[in-house]
């Protein structure tokens, strides 16, 4: 296997989850096929890229910190096709409600190398390994956030 090509879907899904993160819309589509099918779990799939990056749109406002990291990435390559095994954890700050989830996950994912010579997300999916939720009592308090302007200028219940 090409050393460049496994770095590149490496990358690709760093970046995958970095602007998932930075709640970064456009450039989280970039890394996704315009027919990219994506299912998290058993209740949330999505066929397209515009359905998967509206519903992360809508769904995580600046009031909804996340934490996503993959590690562990097992690769395969064949020509301009390749699947990808990544372990994640993940945390969600939900700030309004004062909730706190935390999880595991194993990510199944196929990637395709466009006419552009770009990889991008052809298909992902997980099943969770675990998936808590915890209330925050009085106690606990955010000290920073990028988004701490934009989360208290949001009325209550806003995506």
């Amino acid at each position: 296997m090409d050393g460049d090509t496994l770095e590149d879907l490496r990358r690709l899904k760093y970046r995958y989850l970095r602007t998932l993160d930075l709640k970064q819309w456009d450039d989280f589509a970039g890394t996704l096929t315009p027919d990219v099918q994506a299912s998290y779990g058993d209740r949330l799939s999505f066929e397209g890229r515009d359905a998967v990056v509206e519903y992360m749109r809508a769904s995580l406002p600046a009031s909804i910190i996340t934490v996503h990291q993959c590690h562990h990435p097992e690769l395969e390559v064949d020509g301009d096709t390749a699947t990808g095994t990544w372990y994640l954890s993940d945390k969600v700050l939900v700030l309004e409600h004062r909730l706190m989830l935390t999880g595991a996950a194993f990510y199944a994912d196929t990637y395709r190398r466009g006419a552009d010579g770009a990889w991008r997300i052809s298909r992902t999916e997980y099943v969770r390994s675990y998936e808590a939720m915890e209330k925050l009592d009085e106690s606990w308090k955010l000290t920073a956030s990028r988004w701490a302007d934009a989360a208290t200028e949001q009325p209550a219940g806003t995506p």
